[in-house]
């Protein structure tokens, strides 16, 4: 895969994995377009890299809109686009799986899975018209297992990797390549004070992720396992849902006796 002079769109790129990769893509190269919502970090990080920050609210389509119509004024068309933003709620008031406000649901659903859609919809069909792209889109372990303590995220991530799915063989044939990305635990002020989706898994640096995902792009893996050891995971539920669930509950019961005070986000 050429980087070189590539233009690389990457959405949350102002803090963790997003700024790796933002970086990483320069150092190889490519011209990088930092967008998020926090325009002051997004600047300071594209002036070290010499990139251009665009102030993106991912889960408004307008904003997705102008962001491509941006970039292409400015650097031209779009040959990598990264949908790295996302939003995670581990605050329900109580113990039910749908304690969540609405509010949190609908946030989650436009950041963590229409922002995806709003990002093909702007940039496909130019793909196709020039003769291919790359569309990464950035998950989580949870999609495929579950995040203990926030329905919402898990519910809406798993979404997200349906849609790349779609995304990789309605698009294929139009040689755009389509990435989604399902990483455990990753150091990030997302991930501040959490426990992982296990309780136990190896914490990752951002740069760790970053580099995870720039060498499954390398090898335009369609699904990217920064953490190798979720791919036995997935397998193990995938040949027992029954006994997958009374794990997790065990799981989910084990981390309330360790900690008391997580029983009001659960």
């Amino acid at each position: 895969m050429n980087i070189n002079n590539q233009v690389v769109v990457v959405t949350g790129g102002a803090n963790g994995i997003g700024r790796a990769l933002c970086e990483k893509f320069a150092a190889a190269g490519a011209k990088v377009v930092v967008a998020d919502t926090d325009i002051e970090s997004a600047t300071n990080v594209a002036a070290s890299i010499n990139g251009i920050a665009i102030a993106t609210n991912v889960g408004i389509e307008e904003d997705i809109q102008s962001l491509v119509k941006v970039t292409e004024e400015q650097l031209g068309p779009i040959d990598i686009f990264v949908s790295n933003a996302g939003v995670s709620f581990s605050d329900a008031p109580d113990w039910m799986a749908a304690s969540a406000p609405n509010e949190h649901w609908m946030t989650s659903w436009n950041v963590n899975v229409m922002a995806h859609v709003f990002a093909a919809r702007a940039v496909v069909p130019s793909m196709i018209k020039r003769g291919g792209g790359y569309l990464v889109n950035v998950a989580s372990g949870a999609s495929l297992l579950c995040q203990i303590g926030d329905a919402a995220y898990s519910t809406t991530k798993t979404a997200a990797v349906g849609f790349a799915e779609s995304l990789a063989i309605t698009h294929g044939d139009d040689n755009i390549k389509v990435s989604v990305v399902c990483p455990l635990y990753v150091a990030t002020a997302m991930t501040e004070g959490g426990r992982g989706i296990s309780g136990q898994d190896e914490v990752m640096t951002a740069e760790e992720a970053a580099g995870a995902i720039f060498s499954g792009m390398e090898n335009e893996a369609f699904m990217i396992f920064p953490h190798p050891e979720l791919k036995t995971y997935v397998e193990r539920k995938g040949d027992d849902y029954d006994r997958w669930v009374k794990g997790m509950r065990r799981m989910r019961q084990g981390m309330l006796e360790q900690h008391p005070d997580y029983a009001y986000r659960v």
